[in-house]
């Protein structure tokens, strides 16, 4: 199946000998290159082609293949002698595909990932696993939990690297080039696979000093009459959930603050702002110092579910699913 694929994406463009090597079919379209099917180093080369077409420029291409700039030019002009022809035009900003390169392209990425991905199984029943790992998770989440599951992953697997990207909005996977990412609360893209562990406990907490101003709600209702932090993103969340006569229900908050980030909501909480709606698991040192407590405990809800997502692929790698399931077991052991 490889040698067929890449017999077919090099003899349209002359780097192919012809072999017997059984392999290849038909023979005389056999990929031997430099006396072999494929290299290595020229593997690198389609790779960092690839790269440079997805990414729009070899700066890009060259952060996300964590090669330096001038190994990546390199192997792309390597590329172009081979074949003989100019893949790509380059800007000092941009590097987008001539009509050669757009063609060869789109014939041989799929070629490529089913070799690289050949590749990471022989090494699985070798018993090892390498290569990158990009892993996405809120803010405080990822240094509170994540980052330390993530070293503990390192030691067991030391030729994996992982690069952790902290954001608490939620990135397109894709687009960013993620393998994994946490999720707390419902994820927006339903076409991810998701691996839900469990709820996390969610309250609605004030700091002393607001209290002392403004006195404690004892109902969800009493709400309206009381200043709220909001969490702001794509849109305003400005109805909070509460259990009331064993039934859910939404209750309208209102403030004058609001922010996209649950640590600057944490601190204006702690601050006296007003109340807040957090995950108990970020407040926790907060709640036990003294310094904000919870309030309206009985109307509490079931909590907020965490759950890993990940991109859907034919097979997923062997690197990738072991990293789920270490984090998972991690979490659940961390967090309980």
């Amino acid at each position: 199946m490889v040698g067929t694929s890449l017999a077919l994406l090099c003899a349209p463009y002359g780097i192919c000998r012809p072999c017997n090597c059984g392999v290849c079919d038909p023979p005389s379209h056999g990929a031997v290159y430099q006396q072999r099917h494929i290299e290595l180093e020229r593997l690198d080369d389609l790779e960092a082609f690839l790269a440079v077409i997805e990414k729009g420029s070899q700066a890009a291409a060259s952060r996300h293949l964590r090669r330096p700039l001038q190994s990546l030019n390199r192997s792309l002009m390597a590329l172009e002698r081979a074949l003989g022809v100019e893949l790509v035009k380059r800007t000092t900003r941009r590097s987008e595909p001539t009509e050669a390169g757009r063609v060869f392209y789109e014939r041989i990425k799929p070629a490529v990932a089913e070799i690289i991905e050949a590749r990471a199984e022989a090494a699985n029943l070798r018993g090892e696993i390498s290569g990158s790992l990009n892993v996405g998770a809120p803010i405080l989440f990822a240094s509170t939990y994540v980052a330390p599951i993530v070293s503990r992953f390192l030691k067991l697997y030391p030729n994996v690297d992982v690069e952790l990207r902290a954001s608490d909005e939620q990135v397109d996977l894709v687009a960013e080039g993620l393998d994994i990412a946490v999720r707390i609360g419902e994820s927006e893209d339903e076409s991810l696979i998701a691996r839900r562990l469990h709820a996390l406990r969610v309250v609605t907490v004030g700091a002393p000093s607001y209290f002392a101003e403004h006195g404690r709600p004892q109902h969800p209702r009493d709400l309206e009459q009381h200043a709220s932090i909001l969490r702001a993103g794509t849109d305003v969340i400005d109805k909070w959930p509460f259990r009331i006569d064993g039934r859910l229900q939404s209750v309208k908050v209102h403030g004058r603050f609001r922010s996209n980030s649950a640590a600057s909501i944490r601190a204006a909480a702690s601050e006296g702002t007003g109340l807040a709606r957090l995950p108990l698991w970020q407040i926790s040192d907060l709640v036990a110092q003294g310094g904000l407590a919870i309030v309206l405990p009985e109307f509490e809800t079931e909590g907020m579910p965490i759950q890993l997502v990940w991109p859907p692929t034919r097979a997923p790698l062997e690197r990738v699913r072991r990293f789920v399931d270490f984090l998972a077991s991690s979490l659940k052991t961390d967090l309980l």
